[in-house]
């Protein structure tokens, strides 16, 4: 996909909203559109150049509406590597979102938590990330258009947009976990030993998504800020089973949460 492709992307999207705020919704938290004023639904296949989503749960349209207030354009449904799509095509919403004027993504997914204290149906705000996948969407050629070719990585989750999450779960005395997030390629889930290494290495939570979406973000310049539902908890001293459904029964209990934070955030 070349850069004209985003660019003519993104010249038609802005015909139809001037968002500056990108929502992206994980796996189960399609229930998350229940808070949006939807104004208009485009299924990705018929949005140039986005891949489509093959995943359960995951309704593959892209939703330009208003949450608090605000003008928001939101992916419900994302793109994984173990789809087939290389960390490029994942992130090619993102490159679109920044040509299009959006200063700000918020990203939420389904994680296992690797703690004790997050419980299925918790939240967990991302502090930090680790890739485990062996995957970058910058490798290759740089655009400097787009972002620099050694983009920092000291802060990739906004510092503000952690502090008003923060603040408004304490104000509407909401439990936010906060934590370190780890993505492995997948689909296969983690054996015991893996959850074991995952917690010796500083993760807190694990997943298959947003960290290939969130260097994306940063290297084009936008805030970013990310939320775990924690769907399980992989102990892997008495090691469980997460079958897809109850993940996303669990994601569904977490969306309504996620999504309070993201509009008390756009409200403030």
């Amino acid at each position: 996909m070349s850069m004209h492709d985003e660019r003519e992307t993104a010249r038609r999207l802005s015909s139809l909203s001037k968002a500056e705020t990108a929502i992206i919704l994980g796996t189960g938290l399609g229930i998350m559109e229940d808070e949006i004023a939807i104004e208009e639904s485009i299924d990705y296949r018929d949005i140039p150049g986005f891949p489509v989503s093959s995943v359960t749960s995951h309704q593959g349209r892209l939703l330009i509406g208003k949450l608090g207030g605000r003008d928001v354009i939101v992916m419900s449904g994302r793109f994984h590597l173990y789809e087939g799509y290389t960390a490029k095509e994942v992130t090619y919403p993102i490159r679109v979102f920044s040509l299009m004027g959006i200063k700000q993504v918020f990203i939420s997914n389904a994680a296992g938590g690797l703690r004790a204290d997050l419980t299925p149906g918790s939240a967990m705000l991302i502090t930090d990330h680790i890739n485990l996948t062996g995957r970058n969407p910058l490798i290759g050629p740089n655009d400097d258009c787009m972002g620099p070719r050694f983009p920092e990585m000291t802060a990739p989750y906004s510092p503000s947009l952690k502090k008003r999450a923060r603040e408004y779960a304490q104000k509407e005395h909401i439990d936010l976990k906060e934590g370190v997030y780890v993505q492995v390629p997948g689909p296969s889930m983690e054996t015991a030993a893996e959850t074991r290494m995952l917690q010796i290495i500083g993760a807190d939570a694990v997943g298959m998504s947003t960290v290939m979406e969130v260097i994306q973000t940063v290297h084009c310049g936008m805030d970013c800020l990310a939320i775990s539902a924690i769907t399980n908890n992989n102990d892997p001293d008495d090691y469980k089973g997460a079958p897809i459904d109850e993940v996303i029964a669990m994601a569904h209990r977490a969306g309504p949460t996620i999504a309070c934070i993201f509009r008390g955030i756009l409200e403030g």
